[in-house]
């Protein structure tokens, strides 16, 4: 009597264990795979594919990115370990080392841009940033780039100097979403106002950034689609003062000036008159010029706007150290940028899953729970949603106190 009721609590938690969905299928259910397969249909992405199709590729890559998987020999060495879960998974068959290779080689790169930027759209209309302390109407987006540095014997395609290679990811990032809504990949040795070219601006809306984007032509343009730049000002530029407006020491504001571009080029370039503010960071001991075609706001907010572009550079920063972009699985052009979208497109479903299940940690503590996580089968609300423990609970008994 006493085996039997073993053996039926055995097979009772047997099958508690394995009810539900792994950590990894759950954050799948959060892709829509079926604008995916349209994606994939209008590139003819898996013609002549009998089993390891594109959307296997994309989960196959998000795993390692999630997993923090150092290499292609890593990533399949794991998943071939967890052979049996691949189904379940959505991993599908045949995973092979050969086989991921090819299909980031061959297989085109812009299927997952496309899808990259329409998981982008979602996240957009879902994730709202509580800490913007500047009330501005239209979008606020800070564009900057950042470099990638390759082995130039490797990633010969890559030239950026003599012995030196790396490539560029030009990007718009909107600051009150935390989404990066422009991913533009190039060489490094293309120049950053290039980049600027390959923007649509939106009226209304504001553009940061940094003193290297000043072209004045480039800047017209933004003037005539009716929307606003902040960029710092060059040492070199000359310009005519046209009026001089009231400035606001207590707000280490030092000048406010309207002003025309001098000489016939550069007037030319720029027509209209611009704003010439000069602040006081009180944080960091410098004085920044910055200049914008904004009239409107104060120069109070036109400093605070310009803050907001190191959101783009914390941006960056955050997915060199928890994403996969510094190293790749692949030495093409197209297996690089195809592993920079699918990093693009992990850090958006984890801002859409930290939306949609109202969870208060940072990206970057999902991530790390994920990490740990993938092939449990915890329901994805509750591992995520646990509490942290304050630190004042831990000794709540007494326990450990030596004094």
């Amino acid at each position: 009597m006493r085996d039997d009721l073993n053996s039926f609590y055995f097979f009772y938690f047997l099958a508690k264990m394995n009810s539900g969905k792994y950590v990894f299928a759950q954050i799948v259910e959060f892709l829509p795979q079926r604008q995916f397969d349209l994606i994939v249909d209008k590139y003819k992405g898996n013609r002549y594919v009998k089993h390891y199709t594109c959307w296997n590729q994309l989960l196959c890559m998000m795993f390692g990115q999630l997993s923090h998987r150092e290499s292609l020999s890593d990533l399949v060495l794991c998943i071939d370990a967890h052979k049996t879960k691949s189904y379940h998974l959505g991993l599908g068959r045949n995973i092979s080392k050969n086989n991921l290779a090819k299909a980031n080689e061959n297989r085109n790169c812009e299927i997952y841009a496309e899808y990259a930027y329409l998981l982008i759209s979602q996240a957009r209309k879902e994730c709202v940033s509580s800490d913007i302390e500047l009330a501005v109407q239209g979008n606020v987006y800070a564009f900057d780039s950042t470099v990638i540095d390759l082995c130039l014997k490797v990633f010969w395609w890559a030239k950026f100097r003599k012995s030196k290679g790396a490539i560029k990811i030009h990007t718009l990032f909107d600051v009150k979403t935390n989404i990066p809504c422009f991913v533009y990949i190039t060489e490094a040795s293309l120049h950053d106002v290039n980049a600027m070219d390959e923007l649509k601006y939106e009226s209304g809306s504001y553009y940061v950034m940094d003193k290297a984007y000043v072209d004045y032509s480039r800047l017209f343009k933004i003037q005539k689609e009716n929307a606003y730049f902040v960029t710092r000002a060059k040492v070199n530029f000359r310009f005519r003062i046209i009026k001089v407006n009231k400035a606001y020491p207590k707000d280490n504001i030092l000048l406010d000036q309207t002003i025309s571009l001098s000489g016939a080029t550069t007037q030319k370039k720029y027509p209209k008159m611009l704003r010439r503010i000069i602040y006081n960071d009180i944080e960091t001991e410098t004085t920044l010029v910055f200049l914008t075609n904004n009239f409107d706001l104060s120069a109070k907010e036109v400093a605070l706007l310009y803050k907001y572009r190191w959101r783009v550079e914390l941006f960056f920063k955050w997915i060199k150290q928890h994403l996969k972009v510094l190293t790749f699985w692949g030495t093409s052009t197209n297996a690089v940028k195809t592993q920079i979208y699918i990093a693009i497109i992990t850090y958006v479903s984890v801002a859409i899953i930290k939306s949609r299940l109202h969870c208060k940690r940072s990206n970057y503590e999902i991530l790390q729970i994920l990490s740990l996580s993938l092939l449990d089968k915890t329901p994805l609300k509750e591992l995520i949603n646990t509490e942290q423990q304050d630190e004042q609970n831990e000794n709540q008994y007494g326990q450990l106190k030596l004094f």
